[in-house]
């Protein structure tokens, strides 16, 4: 598996040869460099830490992880753990855009748009009470007790409460143009987060 730290651009359109709409998401996927390898001998399991990436300040610890692994002086803004990262590069190398080529298959991991707290009928497409004159439960929740048995709220029950900013994926999209001069990677359908939002981008599972 190969992978990149990328930020979320936004969205657009760009038209193939036969003048079909294709609407893709901008991801800027550089700078990125590797940090540090991790082994099944020394760690238990294969992975890399890629960086994205470069900022001005940086704190003591992530200074000195990066002076032992990465020794290239650049403070990233990001760094994120690829399992089974197989692709030869070695600790403080750059990783190109160019390892994902149009055409391949990739999964884009990142975090929903925040929605604050939600309702019944927001969060869960919950049809809610009637509409009709005289009814007063018009967006409430229902009945949530279970009888005398067992007398209490179940749990796991669909409840109004925060709603977005979680870890999502997309999976199986289409990587459609590759950007090398300006580290843009173009990806066919729609990628979790909002704009300027961090992204993971890996091979397909459905590759592996």
């Amino acid at each position: 598996m190969k992978g990149l730290v990328g930020q979320k651009i936004g969205m657009t359109r760009i038209f193939d040869e036969s003048g079909k709409v294709i609407p893709v998401t901008v991801i800027k996927a550089g700078p990125c460099f590797a940090v540090q390898k991790r082994t099944e001998e020394k760690d238990g399991y294969v992975a890399m830490q890629v960086a994205y990436g470069i900022r001005k300040k940086v704190n003591n610890p992530i200074a000195g992880h990066l002076k032992k692994y990465a020794q290239n002086g650049n403070a990233p803004k990001v760094i994120r753990e690829i399992r089974d990262f197989d692709a030869d590069i070695k600790e403080g190398e750059p990783i190109p855009v160019t390892i994902f080529k149009p055409g391949d298959s990739v999964d884009i991991q990142g975090v929903t748009k925040g929605k604050g707290f939600a309702s019944l009928m927001k969060r869960h497409n919950f049809r809610g009470g009637p509409a009709s004159h005289g009814h007063t439960s018009h967006r409430r929740a229902g009945s949530i007790g279970a009888g005398s048995s067992p007398g209490r709220v179940i749990k796991g029950l669909k409840m109004a409460g925060r709603m977005g900013g979680k870890v999502c994926s997309s999976i199986n999209l289409k990587v459609v143009e590759v950007d090398e001069e300006n580290n843009l990677i173009l990806v066919k359908g729609a990628v979790p987060g909002a704009r300027n939002g961090y992204v993971i981008i890996k091979d397909s599972y459905k590759q592996q």
